[in-house]
């Protein structure tokens, strides 16, 4: 950065005056500034472009109002702010019209749920064609309400052999429950 880069009211000044080299070496710097504060506030580079082309365009039509008693820099970043949350409120805005409503999905849940394709009766037929081991568990754990801990005790089996048969049995009669 050069000396004269580091002045930015002086720039400024000089630009105000005409001078396009001034006015050139101001946005370059004031990219060189800004696009850091940006990448912090989006994921994606081509918006932090886009963005930053839209800022200095602001900068530039905001020249007028540049008191040249102040700092430079927090004017610049007053206006680079109104026009993130223009972007973001635009971005975010978006999505938001384009959501469900909550309401739906829990009916269109709600409705899944409660439609059960599969009988109690059925699924009991299902077990009983599971391994006699597989079948004992699953009626134990889930119509009987014994944990695998007590399960294992009463069959003489170690709690992690059961939960192996246990998860076991659900994979095969989910597939038979498929079928």
């Amino acid at each position: 950065m050069t000396k004269i880069a580091t002045d930015f009211e002086k720039l400024m000044r000089q630009a105000l005056d005409g001078d396009e080299r001034a006015y050139a070496e101001l946005l370059r710097e004031t990219a060189r500034f800004l696009r850091p504060f940006l990448r912090q506030k989006l994921s994606l580079e081509n918006e932090v472009d886009d963005l930053l082309q839209e800022i200095l365009l602001s900068i530039h039509k905001a020249r007028h109002t540049y008191d040249g008693l102040r700092p430079y820099k927090p004017w610049a970043y007053a206006i680079a702010k109104f026009r993130l949350l223009d972007f973001l409120r635009i971005h975010y805005g978006d999505r938001l019209r384009s959501a469900v409503e909550v309401s739906e999905v829990e009916n269109t849940l709600q409705d899944d749920v409660t439609e059960c394709r599969i009988d109690y009766e059925s699924i009991n037929k299902e077990i009983r064609k599971l391994p006699e081991k597989q079948a004992l568990i699953l009626r134990m754990m889930h119509q009987e309400g014994y944990t695998a801990k007590e399960v294992a005790e009463k069959i003489g089996m170690t709690e992690t052999a059961v939960k192996v048969a246990a998860h076991r049995a659900y994979k095969a009669l989910k597939q038979q429950l498929e079928e």
